[in-house]
């Protein structure tokens, strides 16, 4: 009986080392930096391993030339680029904490933790 409360106290503890190590990770995330370009160059954005956008650079003459269209595609192509580049570097980061185990669903579970909420 008492063995089953030794086993229930590790688990505990190894979970609470697992939070820790996930806020800790959430801040190296914020911390990272990850690019996308679009257009030669002509359209740059920047996003964090959160994968949340910190900037959105547009060259001018882009902007001089009128075409709306254009400008939206190159938005949207740099920012999925930034945000494919931020979620492997997210990935990255996690098999590193974890040893390389997959653990299902463990990455849908780390996009909804947020160490600020």
């Amino acid at each position: 009986m008492f063995k089953g409360l030794g086993n229930i106290a590790g688990m505990m503890k190894q979970f609470s080392e697992m939070q820790g190590k996930m806020t800790e990770m959430q801040e190296k995330l914020g911390k990272l930096r990850f690019e996308g370009s679009a257009g030669g160059g002509m359209v740059n954005v920047e996003a964090n391993g959160q994968q949340k956008i910190l900037g959105v650079k547009i060259d001018q003459t882009l902007l001089e030339s009128g075409d709306r269209e254009m400008l939206e595609d190159l938005i949207t192509a740099a920012t999925n680029q930034a945000l494919d580049k931020a979620r492997e570097g997210a990935a990255e980061q996690m098999s590193q904490i974890t040893g390389g185990m997959n653990i299902p669903g463990l990455d849908e579970a780390l996009s909804k933790f947020n160490p600020n909420s």
